[in-house]
Order: structure tokens, then C-alpha cells, then sequence
């Protein structure tokens, strides 16, 4: 890892902190993914991409109120950015703010990612606003998908 190789005095590599840290959080390493993506942040601070995977860790360690927050900053940058209406969408959901939830899934869905790793998303969102709607029209405010 680049912060261990820099602590034991490995000065001549540049570390890819935000790699890193992408790399940390997909093996589940969720606290020293937010220490590599801090050291990212000295150089790129408002980096939306950085700030969601900030917020995706906050949320695997349970930091909720912290993840709303950061994906509510990345919106407040840029109102097209898919990510942010997803995990905001599903945190909101979590919380019992269902109609936020909706209005997020929507802006998600407006213009979904088109990759084939993102499919699944956009199929769970579907999913989940249609259970949503249907909830609304039936008056059963229960029993929405929350994951």
C-alpha cells in the first residue's frame, strides 16, 4: 500500500491515493480506503468521484448522516451525477424518507450509467421506484426495497 511504503520511507514512488483507496474499499477494507482517500483529498478536495467514494465507505462503517452529507455536497457541484442521487436515494430510503428517495431514484434513472457494471444499479433502482409508486398509489407507505 502507497501510505505504507511512504511511512517506511519509500520517497522516490508516487502514490495513487484515490486507487488506492478504490482498491482498499473493494477488499472491504473500509477504514483504510477513508485514510488513503483523505490523503487524496490534500491534493483534489472537491473532487466529486473522490467525495462519493468517501460516501461509500462512510455508509459500509455506518457513517450514514456522514455519506447524506457528502452525496448531498457532490449535487450541489453537479445535479447530474448519477452516483450521488443513488446512494443519497438508498440512505434516504433507510431513513424513512421515502419521497425523497423517489425524487432521487428519478433523477438517478433520468440518466442511468450506461456501463455493464452499472446494469444492476439501474435495475435495483427501477425495481425499487416502481415498489415505491406502487406503494403511493395503494396508500401502503410499507414494505419498499431498502437495499
Amino acid at each position: 500500500m502507497g501510505f505504507w511504503k511512504k511511512l517506511i520511507g519509500s520517497e522516490t514512488e508516487t502514490v495513487d491515493y484515490y486507487a488506492e483507496g478504490v482498491e482498499l474499499l473493494e477488499g472491504g477494507k473500509y477504514h483504510e480506503a477513508l485514510t488513503s482517500f483523505r490523503l487524496a483529498q490534500r491534493t483534489t478536495p472537491n473532487d466529486p468521484a473522490l467525495l462519493q467514494q468517501i460516501a461509500i465507505a462512510h455508509t459500509r462503517i455506518g457513517m450514514t448522516d456522514d455519506a447524506i452529507r457528502l452525496y448531498r455536497k457532490v449535487l450541489s457541484m453537479d445535479d447530474s451525477t448519477a452516483g450521488a442521487h443513488y446512494g443519497l436515494a438508498f440512505l434516504l430510503l433507510h431513513n424513512g424518507d421515502r419521497a425523497g428517495a423517489a425524487e432521487h431514484l428519478r433523477s438517478f434513472l433520468a440518466v442511468p450509467p450506461a456501463d455493464a457494471d452499472a446494469q444492476q444499479h439501474v435495475d435495483h433502482a427501477r425495481k425499487t421506484l416502481a415498489e415505491l409508486d406502487a406503494k403511493t398509489e395503494t396508500g401502503n407507505p410499507d414494505g419498499a426495497t431498502t437495499g
